[in-house]
């Protein structure tokens, strides 16, 4: 047979592909939610974590991948799971509601946010980088159509230059990029990068600390209790993917 006859064949399989992992993936997460509501809660875990290694996330998938965690009695990793379906939909009552019973049978610890922050929270940093990008072109639109009127243009920039600084603080302040969550069951942050060394502050599953230095094995943390301290990188996980 030609490769020339071949290509056609080839061509429709290359535009079916997605289509088949689309579905693929549709099929795994349904496989799961039966699992899940067959009591296979590690079963139901390791499936939706394929999901999650797939790329395609949603706040449903972390909220039920948190819920099969809660489940199994992993709290550190449901609590994990939670924030991260809230990351995605701020507004998500399930997984708000999930997240503090999970905190409060771990009774895990939680960083004191700035105050700055507590008043951004609603909306996201993609809403408030969007509005800098609005006033910003809206700018640029008045100082070309009203050259003379300063104070419009004034105004925009600096309607501009807060939204901007929003989204900045909500991506990387306390809750951004380096917040991680305390997933192992005898965590401790310590004052040296050694396990005999002083503990500083013990830390139950669930537990929020906000990486400031990554040192191979270590990572140094503030904690929750305004102190600050080591902790092996194998007993955090950061909410941001």
């Amino acid at each position: 047979m030609k490769l020339s006859a071949l290509f056609p064949v080839y061509a429709v399989f290359l535009l079916a592909l997605p289509t088949m992992q689309a579905a693929t993936k549709e099929d795994l997460f349904a496989k799961a939610n039966s699992e899940f509501a067959a009591g296979n809660f590690k079963a139901a875990v390791e499936d939706y974590n394929a999901v999650v290694s797939s790329g395609e996330w949603s706040a449903n998938l972390f909220y039920d991948l948190g819920n099969a965690y809660f489940r199994e009695g992993d709290f550190g990793r449901a609590i994990l799971s939670y924030d991260r379906a809230l990351r995605l939909d701020r507004h998500h009552p399930e997984a708000d509601a999930n997240l503090r019973i999970a905190r409060e049978q771990a009774h895990s610890l939680e960083l004191m946010p700035p105050l700055l922050e507590r008043y951004l929270n609603f909306a996201t940093a993609d809403l408030f980088a969007i509005a800098a990008a609005f006033f910003f072109w809206l700018t640029i639109i008045l100082a070309i159509l009203r050259s003379r009127r300063i104070w419009p243009v004034i105004g925009g920039m600096f309607l501009s230059a807060i939204c901007g600084f929003a989204a900045y603080q909500l991506e990387d302040g306390s809750r951004g990029k380096s917040t991680a969550i305390v997933l192992g069951q005898n965590a401790e942050a310590r004052v040296a990068t050694a396990d005999n060394a002083r503990g500083v502050l013990a830390l139950p599953p669930g537990s929020e600390v906000l990486i400031l230095q990554e040192r191979g094995d270590w990572n140094y943390v503030a904690l929750p209790n305004d102190q600050r301290g080591w902790i092996a990188t194998s007993a955090v996980e950061k909410v941001r993917l």
